[in-house]
């Protein structure tokens, strides 16, 4: 089986409110393409990486006319993608969902949310992910109520050939300091964004407790907003909401595993994989990232085949087609991740 996660830049953007695409030559919300050509180029990446099932990241919107599952299958059967069915979680307070495309006929998937709809405040909590959380992340014994605005989707996987698997799917808050209006600003809202960011990768660290303690394989998939040592905030906790869900201070056999996580990690300096491309417009340059994992329990580490990551300049198979190449950037600020497995 392949499994992959996506995050598609402005993909809501590309859909009208009756949920069916507008292929125009207006322009997209990437800058200078057009609708028509973003969505020939994500549908060129998602034919072309092939997988049984994606993770859609900032899927297109649920809410009022909206539905993120009925857009994504309208894509689906329009691009003819073997993946053509969607399955949606919690929704979203933003216009991005995360939402599951996958192969009927080689999988079934259902929703399944795990946990108590309220936060019962024990030290080991992990409610639902519509529900609130405490954590006292300042040790100033108050603890803050953290919320997601993009609940992780959980899923029972359930392959026609092979053992069943959990996934979480995700997208965890962002640090960047939006709307700050001076650099001590600045300062405070990206000190107050990655105590959030790092409260959240907590709580999805203590849901996969949850699956290792019960024997479940799991699998945690999506753009986690970091990576260690991404930004100097990160020495103010101590460790990175990435090796937070990893579970980096825990045993061999609690301990999740992504291989481009673990070369970031080692203390040998060695080439950075990378998952993500942004144009920094006041230094008028790009600036590439790691943010976007696949992550296994141990159980399925020696059945996980080949991680891979679709960039358009470090990978050579995408680099040697221009046309893929050029759809890559076209359709996205971040490039598929895709793991091959044997379940």
């Amino acid at each position: 089986m392949r499994i992959a996660t996506y995050n598609i830049e402005w993909f809501a953007n590309l859909f009208g409110d009756d949920n069916t695409l507008l292929i125009d030559n207006k322009w997209s919300s990437r800058y200078k393409i057009t609708r028509a050509r973003q969505i020939e180029a994500i549908a060129m990446v998602l034919t072309t990486i092939d997988a049984d099932v994606i993770l859609v990241v900032e899927a297109p919107n649920t809410g009022n006319h909206q539905s993120s599952k009925a857009a994504l299958e309208h894509f689906a059967h329009r691009f003819d993608l073997r993946t053509n069915k969607a399955l949606e979680g919690f929704a979203s307070e933003t216009h991005q969902e995360i939402t599951l495309l996958y192969d009927p006929k080689v999988t079934d998937a259902r929703h399944d949310p795990i946990g108590a709809p309220v936060d019962d405040n024990s030290p080991d909590a992990a409610p639902r992910f519509d529900a609130s959380l405490k954590v006292d992340l300042t040790v100033d014994l108050v603890a803050e109520t953290i919320t997601f605005s993009k609940p992780p989707l959980e899923v029972a996987l359930t392959p026609h050939k092979g053992s069943p698997l959990r996934l979480i799917g995700v997208h965890v808050k962002s640090k960047s300091a939006n709307g700050a209006t001076s650099r001590a600003d600045a300062v405070r809202l990206a000190i107050e964004n990655r105590r959030k960011q790092l409260a959240q990768c907590i709580w999805i660290r203590r849901r996969v407790i949850g699956h290792l303690n019960a024997g479940e394989p799991v699998v945690v998939l999506g753009d986690f907003n970091d990576g260690p040592g991404l930004d100097e905030y990160e020495k103010l906790f101590g460790s990175s909401g990435v090796e937070v869900v990893l579970g980096s201070d825990s045993g061999a056999d609690h301990r999740l595993y992504d291989p481009s996580a673990v070369k970031t990690l080692s203390p040998r300096p060695q080439a950075q994989p990378t998952t993500s491309r942004f144009y920094l417009s006041d230094q008028k340059r790009y600036l590439n990232t790691l943010l976007d994992f696949i992550m296994v329990s141990p159980d399925l580490r020696t059945r996980a085949k080949k991680w891979k990551i679709w960039h358009p300049f470090d990978e050579p198979t995408c680099y040697d087609d221009p046309e893929l190449r050029e759809a890559l950037l076209d359709a996205s600020d971040h490039f598929p991740v895709t793991l091959d497995i044997d379940l």
